[in-house]
């Protein structure tokens, strides 16, 4: 498998053709948008195994072979030519598929009114076979150590059929709301904390729920010690049950980070304490503010180097958005972007003629639009260049996988992508 970034004029027909496969399978992978209205600069995954490289100038078996991480031999062997072959300008080599390695993957859903709307089961039916994890958001803490469930509908059943850990994410929300109170309530008073561990406990045996996931935000900073106890606490009592216990943490790039969603969050005790962390490594971009990439790569690499130096690789999994936004323009305090999933911005870019531009820095794509009323937009979001570098930083640091936040947007390349670079963890 590999991605191919559509240039000047190309159609479906002769992109099939020089990859050896089909439109109604580029159709198909890729559920495009568009397909009679492709867009400069949209990526495609191209659904074979393996990749195709043609040759530049300069190039050999042996410069190929490092390229790929191949010997000269194996890539001679594969395409049936004398390794000493020189090769021709535009010659096209086929590149066997690597090793992959196992990586465990998380996604939030998240359940919002009265019912749960039956395109948001319906992503998470698509995406359970990809996960380890299916996390539905959130357990509300209430201050007298109770629980506010929220809509699980049939989120546990999906889990069992597809042999994901159904992960109880708790959280200090009041009204949606983190709040500082309510975190310090639960982390310092005994007799509701008891009544507290005694809630999760029972909840989880009536649900299934095998990994309990605190994502405790905007905590005093003088409670990070408190927060600490609690889930050495919390920890002990779990595995009694033979629960993994992990926690959410703010993208800090050091232990003394100022600011009220960061202090709190000790990444050298998690480390210690819990089984995982999940990393929130995105919303540099966020709905509130200027247009920029959401989750910009080399923002993502200084909190993971960061927290790299406080805790193993394996206990961290780094925090991916599944969404981009669309910023009206010029960006005003006050205002709010629209969520937009990597299809949509696609159909945004192809109805409004439009190139997608890569930034190289941030590892994202992105266009400018003008609107019905005359307004200039800017749209930041994911495509398969900008996962597969993900993936790669990864590998790179080793690290025990992904978390999504959240699913209900619509990105099938990524999906393709995790079979194409992992193994998926199933417990």
């Amino acid at each position: 498998m590999q991605i191919h970034v559509i240039g000047p004029n190309q159609s479906l027909f002769g992109i099939a053709q020089a990859y050896s496969t089909t439109v109604n399978d580029l159709i198909e992978a890729n559920d495009l948008p568009n397909p009679n209205d492709l867009v400069q600069g949209q990526a495609l995954v191209i659904p074979i195994i393996g990749r195709f490289y043609w040759v530049q100038s300069g190039d050999s078996l042996y410069s190929v072979g490092r390229k790929f991480g191949i010997s000269a031999q194996q890539l001679a062997t594969v395409n049936r030519i004398p390794l000493n072959r020189p090769l021709s300008i535009g010659m096209r080599l086929y590149i066997p598929p690597r090793p992959k390695r196992n990586a465990e993957i998380n996604a939030y859903v998240e359940p919002r009114g009265n019912s749960v709307a039956p395109a948001l089961e319906a992503s998470a039916r698509e995406a359970a076979p990809y996960l380890t994890y299916l996390a539905p958001f959130s357990f509300q803490a209430l201050r007298d150590g109770s629980l506010k469930e929220p809509l699980l509908n049939n989120f546990p059943a999906i889990a069992r059929a597809n042999k994901n850990t159904l992960m109880m994410v708790i959280t200090n929300q009041e009204n949606d709301q983190f709040n500082a109170e309510l975190g310090h309530i639960l982390l310092t008073n005994i007799e509701i904390q008891n009544r507290f561990l005694n809630t999760i406990v029972s909840t989880a045996k009536k649900y299934g729920f095998r990994d309990i996931h605190f994502d405790f935000e905007f905590l005093r900073p003088t409670d990070r010690e408190a927060y600490n106890r609690f889930l050495r606490r919390a920890r002990d009592r779990f595995k009694r049950e033979g629960w993994l216990i992990s926690t959410a943490l703010a993208p800090k790039t050091s232990a003394t980070q100022k600011g009220e969603w960061y202090e709190a969050h000790d990444y050298r005790a998690h480390g210690e304490i819990v089984d995982f962390v999940v990393i929130m490594t995105y919303e540099w971009g966020y709905s509130g503010g200027p247009a920029m990439a959401v989750s910009p790569i080399d923002q993502v690499r200084k909190v993971l180097t960061y927290a790299l130096t406080e805790m193993p690789g394996q206990k961290i999994m780094m925090g991916q958005n599944l969404y981009g936004y669309d910023w009206t323009l010029p960006f005003v305090q006050g205002t709010v972007a629209r969520a937009v999933s990597p299809q949509q911005a696609i159909e945004l870019a192809a109805t409004h003629n439009v190139p997608i531009l890569y930034d190289s820095k941030a590892q994202a794509p992105h266009f400018n639009y003008t609107g019905a009323q005359g307004k200039r937009h800017e749209v930041w979001f994911e495509d398969a260049r900008s996962i597969q570098a993900k993936f790669d930083l990864i590998k790179e640091l080793n690290l025990r996988g992904i978390s999504y936040w959240k699913l209900g947007l619509s990105f099938p390349q990524n999906w393709l992508l995790i079979v194409e670079n992992f193994n998926v963890v199933k417990r």
